[in-house]
């Protein structure tokens, strides 16, 4: 949703939780308080003006006053000292390299979950959505549609709840920072107002009745078609999800894949393109993890985290050193997990040779002069699920539908956890080249757009977990790409 303001009810709740009352007035303080973005972390304030309480069981103006007094000259302090915040560029140590992070989250993540921080999530993303939709509507802000006197509206919003009415119809709550409307959508609109996801921002063009539109468009913020011409004389490799110390890896299918780039097998055609590949993305999943699900222990080859990436380190250290390999995690790498994700810790980065360049998840980065949009891909679990059409064998159709919203993990409160970033990373403001995923263990490829959708299988077999929810991977394939058009589909197995 779009924040606005802080609930009273929920200030006084937060105060129960540590055992204290709270007087009116000092709740409409702390209110007024929090619903300045960024102003402070609600959570931390209460909890100071707890410690700092004069033993009456009731929270009064006088115990709440001293205490934002004190955090606001603590504020003032930590600013004079602070530097101007660090422009995002790309690292000095891959400014000479001929691939440049345009925009990873490492180094720059800056919440703490408090209210505040949500508010600027929830705001930036509708900020940087509603921007991409101003291009091709004229909306009028949601408060101000019952001042106007043509029937002929333009709104954007951010979906609250879609639900369908006795009538057959779809009823659709929008809310932008002003106010919330319904609209009506009906015949053909229907199906796509019931893919709509929460919290995903969207234009709408319809007939004003009262306080309702009767939907006649509804605008996604989409990728333009792109014309951009691009040849280069390399090729990129995209793996993913090859969850090393997992007992299901693939050690024969892996051992094929890497004779491959390295010229020993396959026929001349086959050694000539591996001699083409400079470049191989792998995005996330690097290992399998310890803990990650209850019983893991039991599917582990090698038990200990920092042991499974001294040998994803070992395979990769395999790799010809010309192949420049850019690697982000995933759910199961020991990274936060909420998104968006750093890069791996140096604890586990430096046991990688110096041709593995270690970027967060999502990360935009330029290869070559292309531009590669990394993500791991858990919010696929969640658009699978919410629209049906949608299917696992099918997982570049799933990613259509993220470069359709412009957005990595469109629907908050998932299967994605998503960290509360003052910048939503996950907003995918500058068009890639090539949108890569993982993550569903399931094989495609299309263009959409002009933009190459890839997601590029893994190298386990089927888990334990997969045969319950009868999900079938596609292991040991993987997709080259050569910038011009050029897409080859190779499936490596044991022993070829």
């Amino acid at each position: 949703m779009v924040i606005k303001d802080i609930d009273s009810k929920l200030i006084i709740t937060k105060f129960a939780m540590h055992g204290y009352n709270v007087h009116p007035t000092a709740v409409e303080i702390l209110r007024k308080e929090a619903a300045r973005a960024g102003k402070f972390s609600l959570d931390y304030v209460i909890s100071q003006i707890c410690k700092t309480a004069n033993g009456s069981f009731i929270i009064t103006p006088d115990d709440v006053l001293p205490v934002l007094k004190t955090i606001a000259e603590e504020k003032k302090e930590r600013k004079a000292e602070l530097k101007p915040e660090p422009v995002m560029k790309p690292k000095p140590e891959l400014e000479r390299r001929d691939v440049n992070v345009l925009k990873d989250i490492t180094g720059y993540s800056g919440c703490e979950g408090g209210v505040d921080d949500f508010i600027a999530y929830f705001n930036s993303r509708f900020e940087k959505l509603s921007k991409i939709l101003k291009a091709r509507i004229n909306p009028l802000p949601i408060s101000s549609i019952g001042r106007v006197k043509s029937e002929r509206v333009e709104v954007i919003g951010m979906v609250n709840s879609v639900r369908e009415s006795s009538s057959g119809n779809v009823i659709v709550e929008l809310e932008d920072k002003t106010d919330r409307i319904r609209v009506i959508a009906s015949g053909k609109l229907k199906e796509v107002a019931m893919e709509l996801l929460g919290d995903e921002v969207i234009g709408v063009v319809g007939t004003l009745k009262g306080r309702t539109i009767i939907a006649d468009r509804i605008i996604f913020p989409d990728v333009p078609i792109n014309g951009r011409k691009i040849k280069k004389d390399f090729s990129i490799a995209f793996i993913s999800d090859t969850h090393f110390g997992s007992n299901t890896f693939i050690k024969d299918e892996w051992e094929t894949f890497v004779k491959w780039l390295n010229g020993e097998v396959g026929n001349e055609k086959m050694i000539e393109l591996a001699e083409n590949v400079k470049y191989l993305v792998l995005a996330g999943d690097v290992v399998d993890g310890v803990g990650v699900y209850p019983d893991q222990e039991k599917e582990l080859t090698i038990m200990d985290i920092y042991e499974q990436y001294e040998e994803a380190a070992a395979q990769l250290d395999r790799i010809p050193k010309h192949i420049k390999i850019i690697l982000s995690p995933g759910n199961h790498d020991a990274v936060r997990q909420a998104e968006p994700q750093p890069a791996l810790p140096k604890e586990y980065a430096s046991l990688f040779s110096n041709n593995v360049i270690h970027v967060g998840n999502p990360a935009m980065v330029d290869i070559g002069g292309v531009k590669v949009l990394m993500y791991h891909g858990r919010s696929l679990d969640d658009i699978m699920t919410k629209i049906p059409r949608l299917d696992y064998s099918r997982p570049h159709e799933a990613m259509e539908e993220l470069l359709r919203r412009r957005h990595l993990a469109p629907m908050y409160g998932g299967r994605s956890p998503i960290a509360p970033e003052r910048d939503d990373y996950l907003v995918i403001d500058d068009v890639p080249d090539i949108l890569h995923c993982g993550h569903v263990h399931t094989y495609g490829t299309s263009f959409y757009r002009g933009v190459f959708v890839v997601n590029s299988s893994c190298w386990q077999s089927q888990t334990e977990f997969q045969k319950k929810v009868n999900l079938n991977p596609m292991p040991g394939i993987v997709a080259v790409y050569t910038p011009g058009g050029d897409v080859h589909k190779l499936r490596f197995y044991g022993g070829a």
